[in-house]
């Protein structure tokens, strides 16, 4: 399998802590688009869509677009990065969720032919929305489904071990070993996605964490300004909390065979692209 790693949306410019040497920057969608063998295209998560860039205070509010400044450049979008890589928007037959956020899912009316896989539980929280939640109005946005997607959901207590997380379970109907990890916290129903990279694996953990310092094995730590939207938006502290512990000790244990990060750590993003493709 041949991989790609993309932004999907940039969003307000963040600055490092700790001392870092690395410049300020702008928080990213971090998607994958993952070439199989007999499946066709994958694409992992999906950032804003196209609708999203037309219509941004239909379909991502004015809530989200005061607090995410997202930039809305169309090129960003899934769609159009796939037919840069030289693809037909038809080649992506199946989209892989970490949760339903609108800033992972806002890509799904570009691809309304595509199976959709994610958590069960995730798909019964945003259809029944808003909840009790202060943030499911924020978070949910009917736009991105309204076209009636070819849902493929995963019940969260059946599956086997993986590197020390339980329930996992491979996608249904695909030939390629791509796992739904669940690591709730952030939404009820959220899961991290491994996929096989060569002699590795690459588990993009969505919005299970914010920043890359949170599962520093070593010399854990926050970023002000992200720990705060992630208390504003968790459903579970404790289940958050646990699994950065769980993460940590992954990258501990494990940081030699599989590769962490999540969906909107910028620096994670730069250090999986290549010279060649990296923003300047």
């Amino acid at each position: 399998m041949r991989i790609h790693h993309l932004n999907c949306g940039s969003m307000r410019q963040i600055d490092p802590v700790g001392g870092s040497a690395s410049a300020p920057a702008r928080a990213v969608c971090h998607c994958l688009l993952v070439e199989t063998d007999r499946d066709g295209l994958v694409l992992v998560e999906t950032g804003l869509g196209t609708p999203d860039v037309a219509r941004p205070e239909e379909t991502l509010s004015q809530e989200f677009l005061g607090r995410a400044q997202p930039v809305l450049d169309v090129r960003e979008t899934a769609l159009h990065q796939v037919a840069g890589l030289g693809f037909r928007p038809e080649d992506v037959r199946h989209i892989v969720l970490s949760h339903l956020d609108l800033d992972h899912a806002g890509g799904l009316p570009d691809f309304p032919w595509a199976q959709v896989h994610l958590r069960e539980a995730e798909h019964r929280a945003a259809m029944a929305a808003p909840g009790h939640h202060p943030e499911d109005r924020v978070r949910y946005r009917p736009a991105h489904w309204a076209h009636r997607p070819h849902w493929v959901t995963y019940p969260g207590t059946q599956g086997d071990p993986w590197f020390g997380f339980d329930a996992v379970r491979p996608l249904k109907g695909l030939d390629a070993e791509i796992l739904l990890v669940p690591l709730g916290g952030h939404t009820l129903g959220h899961s991290a996605i491994a996929v096989p990279d060569g002699d590795r694996w690459l588990l993009h953990c969505g919005d299970a964490y914010y920043f890359h310092g949170e599962i520093d094995p070593d010399r854990p730590h926050g970023h002000p300004g992200m720990d705060i939207l992630q208390q504003i938006t968790e459903v579970d502290r404790p289940l958050r909390l646990g699994n950065h512990a769980r993460l940590r000790e992954l990258v501990r244990l494990h940081g030699d065979e599989v590769s962490v990060f999540s969906a909107h750590d910028p620096w994670e993003l730069q250090r999986h692209l290549s010279p060649r493709t990296r923003p300047a």
